[in-house]
């Protein structure tokens, strides 16, 4: 691949009181130190998807809808995802579920991984999203990012409300981890959709 992989930041949660903004502005942030990828943020506000109403999934008949069709379009240049995951009552949001299940060819052998929080840093979400992941024949990375617990707390508006800075040494390695092994299955990806 002769560019770096370019890779999305994607906002699985749409409530107007949301915490997932201070993860996702504090990621993109430790994203721009670096030069082997881009970070785009895609926040599902923005696109105002209907609950799933198509005939089928666009991996057997194109989606009809407009506003499926434009996140279609916003999903299908980049190289692979990093999921901005809440955890409500042990899963992910019906938001970011809807949204995956809006396309499919676009999700098609690329890697994912998540940024998790919740009182269990959202690992049962994450879970369920990496089963989801691997359905649309995505590729999970064995790395993702989780807030939870006391760190939860310390920086959520309900807690202390504090920077995410203050939990960096708490999450820094997973975060570098995760990108390391996003570019590289990003680049081994792509290079083998090119050949096919």
């Amino acid at each position: 691949m002769s560019t770096a992989p370019r890779l999305a930041l994607i906002i699985g949660s749409t409530r107007p009181q949301r915490f997932a903004d201070k993860p996702a502005d504090w990621l993109i942030e430790q994203a721009a130190k670096r030069d082997d990828f881009t970070l785009d943020r895609l926040d599902l506000r923005d696109f105002d998807l209907p609950f799933f109403a198509e005939a089928s999934s666009n991996l057997h008949m194109p989606s009809v809808d407009p506003k499926v069709l434009a996140w279609q379009d916003a999903i299908r240049p980049y190289d692979g995802y990093i999921f901005i995951v809440a955890e409500y009552n042990h899963s992910l949001t019906a938001a970011l579920k809807n949204a995956l299940d809006q396309a499919y060819v676009e999700w098609v052998r690329k890697p994912f991984s998540a940024f998790g929080y919740g009182s269990t840093g959202g690992a049962r979400a994450v879970e369920h999203l990496r089963g989801i992941g691997v359905e649309l024949q995505m590729v999970p990375s064995k790395f993702g990012v989780h807030i939870g617990g006391s760190d939860m707390f310390k920086v959520h508006p309900f807690g202390g409300n504090a920077p995410i800075s203050d939990i960096e040494d708490a999450i820094k390695a997973s975060v570098e981890a995760m990108f390391d092994d996003l570019v590289w299955w990003s680049t081994t990806l792509s290079a083998a959709r090119t050949a096919v």
